[in-house]
């Protein structure tokens, strides 16, 4: 009786698949650079903290109260972050709609920003919430019903977090040499890009909404009915700044991932970004001092709050717009990158403001951050540019596709 002995069949591309995953893990640059060295003993902190947060409760890392229930996690993480991530839709609309080639460059790696940006944002909420669990109630309209409006801006973060991904997906499958998955991700990206456009004015302006029920409560000189209006026109020239800080972070860290033409193109494209947040700085003016006109605020300027008001706008709308301009017309890369800087500090300090600074502005205690949530603000950080990094080090981000993909464009 003849017996045959049982062979075992390896698959050599699936055994080539987790043999190449695994190369992909090993670490790439240096390990002990500068950043590495300021920013890894910040987040092993940082995850004390958040672990010490979900055992003992919000309360024991934070200075939040019942009389102050969201803070520098809110008003940074979210409301803050969700503004500097506005650049994804503005450069996806300015190369797939309004076909301005010139910037294509740049767009997956504002892509990836993006969807990064408002998937560690989104994390935050967890650190918020008194009852982290009870997150899925702003899915599914739990208690307060379909109709709010922390209903539809849940919504509008989930699914442009499916849209951005969605978009960025050709990358991926570039990457793991995937090209049957290459072919049906290019396709349904293009269908994904009016979708994710649509969804993100409409959470921008969906935060601003969240505030017009807080009337009684933000300084009348922050607070007007234009806000939703306010925080889509802020996030045109918030996100263009940061695309404009990123991008010249990105060319010199990420040199050698870019072609001789990439760098060529680079102070073009940063000269042309600067046109775009003069602009949008100028109607973002423009609108300011009509509702300012309209709502009669004149009696609140020669107060503390006055003089801080008129701070925000002289310091951080109109010095930064007349830098702009002027880099735009005179060719000055340096200005536009100390604009940038500037707007990205303004746009802070103004949802700092309605979100903090001023709101429960006439209230006898006022709320400071503890040590332990800016901790943890920067850890988020540090970690979205520590995946931030692993992923343009590894995927066709900056560098160009390989030839075989862009047939399927």
């Amino acid at each position: 009786m003849n017996t045959k002995t049982p062979t075992i069949v390896i698959d050599k591309r699936e055994n080539n698949f987790w043999r190449f995953i695994f190369n992909e893990l090993k670490p790439k640059g240096k390990i002990f650079s500068p950043f590495n060295i300021i920013s890894f003993p910040i987040i092993l902190v940082g995850l004390v903290i958040i672990f010490l947060r979900f055992k003992n409760g919000i309360g024991s890392v934070t200075n939040l109260t019942q009389d102050v229930p969201w803070g520098l996690w809110i008003g940074f993480d979210v409301v803050t972050g969700v503004a500097f991530a506005g650049g994804a839709y503005v450069l996806v609309f300015m190369v797939n709609i309004l076909n301005l080639k010139k910037y294509k460059p740049i767009l997956r790696i504002t892509v990836l920003n993006g969807f990064l940006a408002y998937l560690f944002y989104s994390a935050a909420l967890l650190l918020d919430l008194g009852r982290p669990l009870n997150i899925i109630n702003v899915i599914i309209g739990n208690d307060y019903g379909v109709s709010s409006v922390l209903f539809l801006v849940g919504w509008h973060f989930l699914l442009y977090m499916l849209a951005l991904l969605l978009e960025f997906s050709p990358a991926i499958a570039e990457w793991l040499n995937a090209k049957k998955m290459h072919r049906i991700l290019t396709g349904l990206s293009m269908g994904a890009v009016i979708f994710g456009i649509t969804l993100s004015v409409l959470h921008q302006s969906g935060i601003g909404a969240l505030f017009l029920m807080a009337k009684d409560k933000i300084h009348p000189l922050w607070y007007n009915s234009y806000m939703p209006l306010l925080f889509v026109v802020s996030s045109i020239f918030a996100g263009i700044a940061m695309v404009v800080l990123e991008g010249s972070i990105s060319h010199k860290v990420f040199s050698d991932q870019l072609d001789k033409s990439s760098h060529h193109k680079h102070n073009d494209i940063l000269i042309g970004l600067a046109k775009i947040c003069a602009t949008g700085m100028f109607a973002y003016l423009a609108l300011t001092v009509l509702v300012f006109v309209h709502q009669k605020n004149w009696n609140y300027i020669n107060s503390p709050y006055g003089l801080w008001y008129l701070f925000e706008i002289i310091g951080f709308v109109i010095l930064p717009m007349f830098l702009f301009y002027y880099s735009y017309r005179h060719h000055r890369i340096g200005f536009i990158k100390v604009a940038s800087v500037i707007t990205l500090l303004g746009i802070m300090l103004n949802r700092m403001n309605i979100s903090i600074i001023c709101y429960r502005w006439d209230a006898a205690e006022r709320y400071i951050p503890s040590w332990q949530e800016f901790v943890v603000t920067l850890t988020i950080i540090f970690i979205e540019i520590w995946v931030l990094r692993w992923i343009v080090r590894r995927m066709p981000v900056l560098r160009k596709s390989p030839d075989w993909a862009n047939n399927d464009h």
